[in-house]
């Protein structure tokens, strides 16, 4: 098993906790050992959820091990369910626990438990958390959902969010509310905001809006066969996706198409001369595979932007966005090494990534805006504002979200273009309050000069086996924005060592300049 300090996914049952911790009324009895409850942080501290999640560990310790942790696993079953009195138990083991192969579906059917009880079989050094997810909502629908009468309006069941999804809370509302608005109501929420009986239910739904194919697209296709429910394939995130989704959902049901997008807020800045600031930017894209091709949709389409890579962590998605990747004439990046996607960000030198936590780090080295679209993420990606990605909400906060990164780039070079200005130098006071008085303890005037580095009045700075950078050229290097600086730099280092130049110059950078812009 590969260990990391960074991990797109976590194991399987994780992805069995966020299904779990998004529902009420189930409660996860998990076989593992004692450790294995670290867990719960990514739902208290990263989500910031109030309570922590219904899950049981047996947690066995190594002196356990020479005993009957079979046994453990039963009592914990039994303690759990007398304690929470659930609807419905799910049970499985984490991957340390699936090595001692103690069976933990086989001994629940054993004891007498008067409630529904899922065993759950994730392969842990096979499969990762999204398929985990799947799985899970995918044995819970298939034990618990059942035909049943339709509702008399049409309705239908919105299903995939999962806790510790990447905006899954607001998507929910931003849907519902555009269902509305079409006349069709909502049956069922699940995982998200469901109890078992909820899912009992979820029959009487018309069809099904698959919200997140990661984490139940399985459920989707069971359902449509078992229970005659379609399932929307299109994914409303981004305006064009979100008109394609209301025409799905017409297409379904025999409604009026209806979108409501008076509150978009983006088309002003389209057509305004600010807006091509932004046009030709090159983007790299990476994250869960649904994210991604809607983020490759609106950059390529809606915003003007130059897809150059794009790729994805979850192996479940590789055909689709390796298919997709192709239409855009790009490669596919499709691997869980974020170091790799490290090196292939360097290769493309994009002027923005668009991809999760791992990319906003890698973007932080390298000096490149990043702006996070897909999980993994952060606490800070959990915003107590409502900050949906779908519908046309979304549309607002994704165009926020993308733009400022470059936007607050320019202004920071701005800044340091005019740092020797009489304004805006340090020793200078504030302009607004007038007069530019300066600060207490500073000195008036001109801001003044940085002494010189030992390296330009000694040694040039060294980048790499063979290329040295003189002092002047180091100088004028920094006259370029730092949001390009990096790529300027490797351009001339890479221009330098197929010409055999070993020191670079002022000349030999304007010559690289001059070079890459043919």
């Amino acid at each position: 098993m590969k260990l990391t300090v960074w991990t797109y996914e976590g194991p399987p049952h994780v992805g069995a906790m966020r299904v779990a911790t998004g529902m009420t009324g189930l409660h996860y009895v998990l076989h593992a050992p004692q450790g294995d409850t670290y867990a719960d942080l990514l739902f208290t501290m990263i989500e910031r959820r109030n309570h922590r999640p219904p899950v049981t560990y047996t947690t066995f310790q190594a002196r356990d091990l020479g005993s009957d942790t079979a046994n453990l696993f039963k009592t914990s079953l039994q303690d759990a369910y007398a304690r929470f009195q659930p609807e419905a138990l799910i049970v499985g083991a984490s991957c340390t626990a699936e090595l001692i192969q103690d069976d933990p579906g086989g001994m629940a059917e054993t004891m007498d438990i008067p409630v529904p009880v899922i065993p759950l079989e994730l392969p842990s050094y096979q499969r990762k958390e999204n398929f985990g997810a799947d799985e899970t909502f995918f044995q819970i629908v298939r034990t618990l959902a059942k035909p049943v009468a339709r509702t008399a309006r049409i309705s239908c069941n919105l299903i995939g969010p999962t806790a510790l999804g990447f905006r899954h809370r607001d998507d929910i509302t931003e849907i519902t509310a555009l269902l509305s608005d079409m006349g069709v109501s909502v049956n069922v929420v699940a995982p998200m905001t469901a109890r078992p009986s909820d899912i009992a239910r979820m029959g009487a739904a018309h069809f099904n809006v698959l919200m997140y194919p990661e984490t139940a697209e399985t459920a989707a296709r069971w359902m449509a066969r078992e229970l005659d429910q379609p399932y929307t394939t299109i994914v409303p995130i981004g305006v064009g996706a979100t008109r394609d989704f209301v025409a799905e959902v017409a297409g379904i049901t025999g409604v009026t198409p209806y979108l409501d997008d008076s509150r978009l807020r983006l088309p002003w800045y389209s057509k305004s001369v600010d807006s091509t600031y932004l046009t030709g930017k090159r983007v790299f894209l990476f994250g869960d595979g649904t994210h991604v091709a809607a983020a490759a949709r609106i950059a390529r389409d809606e915003m003007g932007f130059e897809v150059v890579g794009m790729g994805c962590y979850n192996r479940e998605m590789a055909r689709p966005i390796r298919a997709l990747a192709k239409d855009y004439g790009v490669a596919a990046t499709i691997t869980d090494d974020y170091l790799e996607v490290e090196r292939v960000i360097e290769a493309l030198q994009p002027e923005m990534i668009l991809g999760t936590q791992m990319e906003r780090h890698i973007g932080k080295r390298l000096g490149i805006p990043c702006a996070v679209i897909s999980a993994p993420v952060h606490v800070q990606d959990f915003p107590a504002r409502y900050s949906p990605q779908m519908g046309i909400e979304g549309a607002n906060v994704i165009f926020d979200t993308w733009v400022h990164p470059l936007v607050m780039g320019l202004e920071e070079h701005l800044l340091h273009m005019f740092r020797d200005d009489f304004e805006f130098h340090d020793a200078a006071g504030p302009s607004h309050h007038g007069g530019h008085a300066p600060r207490p303890g500073a000195a008036a005037g001109p801001a003044p000069q940085a002494a010189p580095s030992p390296r330009d009045i000694s040694e040039p700075e060294k980048t790499g086996a063979d290329i040295i950078w003189l002092a002047d050229a180091e100088r004028e290097l920094k006259k370029i924005p730092f949001f390009v600086r990096g790529k300027a730099r490797r351009n001339t280092e890479t221009f330098a060592s197929e010409r055999g130049v070993a020191r670079i110059s002022v000349e030999t950078l304007y010559e690289a300049k001059a070079h890459y812009a043919r």
